[in-house]
């Protein structure tokens, strides 16, 4: 049945196998697409995974760059403490050659012979309490690393380290060294303590003045005697320039930290400048009867062109501690040395020395600092305001020098700097040049080494003969042997016989005919001047001593130079005739200069701000001779006055001399002042002499 079925069964047609091979075909090229489609795919993939990796690998060179280079020391363990990396911050400090050395190594074994055994210590018991709270933990150790490494203050960061699923798998440990940011603020905590204390300095330094002031002239007013009046006003006088200086270091201060600090050179004698900064001081040293003595290089030219009032300042504050730090009959020398010339540029070096009490090393340190002191307690023995000699420094160093010192403790101070000068012109012949030098005889005598010395120099630069001793027994020796001299300077204090016994015992001799100069300091003029003229002396000559002045009184004793009129410096100035125009809103100042001025017989008027000096001048502008004119007025401020004045339809409005007399005393201050159609400038509080040689000048 089943083979009648077979046979009976229908076979395909040509037609359904082509078609059936058709649907085959389409399935094949179906199959060859989708198998592109893959090939494609995993190319893709292929290429997708070798980007990733490419960057991945590139990311973990980039943090192994920086792990390799981080100054900071990283350690990273696995969980049983074994070191997996290390950078090379370590293996540098460390002295290790590879990581492979310590590699696997248990973190103790490494460190311990490393660090000390305590910081070991507390670094594991940091380690653990990390793995144990599973939180970082940090710890503050100060420490060197090996044998040769510097000792270092670290921030250790201790951090477990988790997977995924918050299992444990390391610890990673950072070192941050924080040295340097400790040394900061080291430094600026002491500046704060340093600034802190000069604040209470500074109220100590101007409360004493201004309590002397106030409570002398409490004194003075109720005083019914002219001597005890004289007397307050003689201590207010040194009370007020003691505020004073102190107001100028605090202002020198603010502009050397701002910037604005400033030298003009200008051209000035030399010796000219000495001999202002010892009359400066000398009362001072009259007053502890030190002795204070001045050498000049003589090869230091007569004329230099720089800021002769700077470098006075620094001279002076350097004798003005020398002074202070020096006990009473010690001993202070001014020493200047010529160093060199290049080009016209003088360097000159300026030392001065005392046998005062000395400083220690670690008080240098801070000499030079800005706001501190080598002693700096509210209760220290000898004041200031710890700005001088950091004032000092900027001043040296603006003039292409450098300032240091050398000193110990009891054995006194010697602090020396330099600066560089210009080469002025030879202005002046020699001061003696009528005097023929090589036929005068010159007998020094004192029992100081230093000044016999300078003596001579003196006078080999002039070409004198000049002989010294130290005593009167060698000098009445060297007169017997050599004969009378011509001039005799003589010490007043000596060792043995002094210089009124001395100087008895040469005019006694009747074939000596020269005379005897006296070197003494003013503050014992008046005692023995009286003594001293009865014993024969000549003349006096005030130390210390500088060779302008030798050579002017040896030129007045042989009768070469005509004698000035002894009364001619008492002759007071006149401006008679002259009548000035005074603006001032503040009461008590035009009182000031009023009764400055009144014994030169000036006629002044007054006018209390701006506006009214200009309507006053603008009324009789032929009337005033001069106009002194403040800064700071109400309506109208001397400037704006200024250059209303100057623009005035009238001749004299562009003439006439208009003077700022103001408490504003900054360079650029003088600047504005000149910039408004001023012709000078006079500071506050005024210096008399100042303005005597504005009134000549423009009179």
């Amino acid at each position: 049945m089943k083979e009648f079925e077979n046979q009976n069964a229908k076979k395909p047609t040509v037609d359904e196998l082509l078609k059936e091979i058709r649907v085959l075909k389409r399935k094949l090229a179906l199959s060859e697409t989708n198998l592109e489609r893959v090939r494609k795919v995993n190319i893709v993939q292929d290429r997708v995974e070798s980007i990733l990796n490419e960057s991945l690998k590139k990311e973990l060179q980039f943090f192994k760059l920086i792990l390799e280079n981080t100054n900071n020391i990283l350690l990273l363990f696995d969980f049983d403490g074994r070191f997996a990396y290390a950078s090379n911050a370590f293996l540098t400090d460390a002295g290790i050659a590879n990581f492979g050395l310590v590699n696997g190594s248990h973190y103790r074994d490494v460190l311990e012979p490393l660090i000390s055994e305590e910081i070991l210590g507390r670094f594991s018991a940091a380690v653990e309490s990390a793995v144990d709270q599973k939180n970082t933990v940090f710890i503050e150790e100060q420490m060197t690393i090996g044998s040769k490494g510097p000792t270092r203050t670290f921030t250790i960061q201790i951090t477990p380290m988790t997977d995924d699923k918050g299992k444990s798998t390391g610890i990673l440990a950072l070192f941050n060294d924080i040295t340097e940011i400790n040394k900061a603020l080291e430094t600026a905590k002491r500046a704060n303590l340093a600034k802190s204390e000069f604040l209470a300095n500074m109220s100590h330094e101007i409360r004493t003045p201004l309590n002397a002031i106030i409570g002398m002239t409490t004194i003075g007013k109720s005083a019914a005697d002219t001597e005890r009046k004289d007397y307050c006003f003689t201590r207010i006088e040194g009370a007020s320039n003691h505020l004073l200086g102190v107001i100028n270091d605090i202002l020198d201060m603010s502009k050397i930290e701002a910037n604005k600090l400033e030298l003009s050179p200008m051209e000035f004698d030399f010796e000219s400048m000495l001999r202002r900064v010892v009359n400066v001081i000398n009362f001072r040293v009259d007053e502890k009867q030190q002795r204070l003595t001045v050498h000049i290089d003589n090869n230091i030219p007569k004329n230099l062109i720089g800021d002769d009032q700077r470098l006075a300042q620094v001279i002076t504050n350097l004798l003005s501690n020398a002074v202070k730090f020096t006990p009473e009959e010690g001993f202070i020398s001014l020493k200047t040395r010529f160093s060199g010339e290049e080009k016209d540029i003088c360097t000159i070096q300026f030392e001065v020395t005392d046998t005062g009490i000395g400083i220690s090393t670690e008080q240098q340190s801070r000499l030079f600092t800005s706001f501190q002191q080598a002693e700096s307690s509210t209760a220290r023995k000898f004041g200031g305001t710890g700005l001088g000699l950091a004032i000092s420094k900027s001043i040296v160093e603006m003039m292409g020098g450098r300032i240091w010192v050398e000193s110990e403790p009891g054995k006194g101070s010697a602090f020396a700097f330099t600066v560089q000068v210009k080469r002025g012109m030879e202005k002046s012949a020699d001061p003696c040049e009528n005097i023929s030098w090589d036929n005068i005889r010159i007998l020094a005598i004192d029992d100081d080494p230093d000044v016999l010395l300078f003596f001579e120099e003196i006078m080999l630069r002039f070409g004198a003969r000049c002989d010294a001793a130290k005593n009167g027994e060698d000098a009445l020796t060297l007169i017997e042997k050599s004969g009378p001299y011509h001039v005799y300077f003589i010490d007043w204090k000596m060792h043995g016989m002094d210089g009124i016994q001395l100087t008895k015992e040469i005019k006694t001799r009747e074939s000596d005919s020269g005379s005897v100069v006296i070197m003494i300091s003013a503050a014992d003029w008046n005692t023995i001047e009286e003594d001293a003229k009865k014993a024969g002396v000549d003349k006096f000559l005030p130390k210390p001593l500088f060779p302008s002045a030798i050579a002017d009184l040896i030129s007045e004793v042989l009768g070469t130079k005509q004698q000035r009129a002894e009364t001619a410096q008492d002759t007071p100035v006149s401006f008679a005739g002259s009548r000035i125009l005074l603006a001032e809103d503040v009461e008590i100042n035009r009182e000031i200069v009023l009764a400055l001025l009144e014994p030169m017989l000036l006629k002044i008027d007054c006018a209390e701000n701006g506006e009214e000096v200009f309507r006053m001048f603008s009324e009789s502008q032929d009337k005033y001779d001069m106009i002194f004119m403040d800064v700071q007025m109400p309506k109208m401020d001397g400037y704006e006055a200024t250059r209303a004045i100057r623009a005035l339809d009238n001749p004299k409005a562009r003439t006439i001399p208009i003077i700022a007399m103001t408490a504003n005393v900054f360079r650029e201050d003088i600047e504005k002042c000149l910039e408004a159609g001023m012709n000078s400038h006079i500071g506050k509080p005024l210096d008399f002499d100042e303005v005597i040689g504005t009134l000549e000048k423009y009179l």
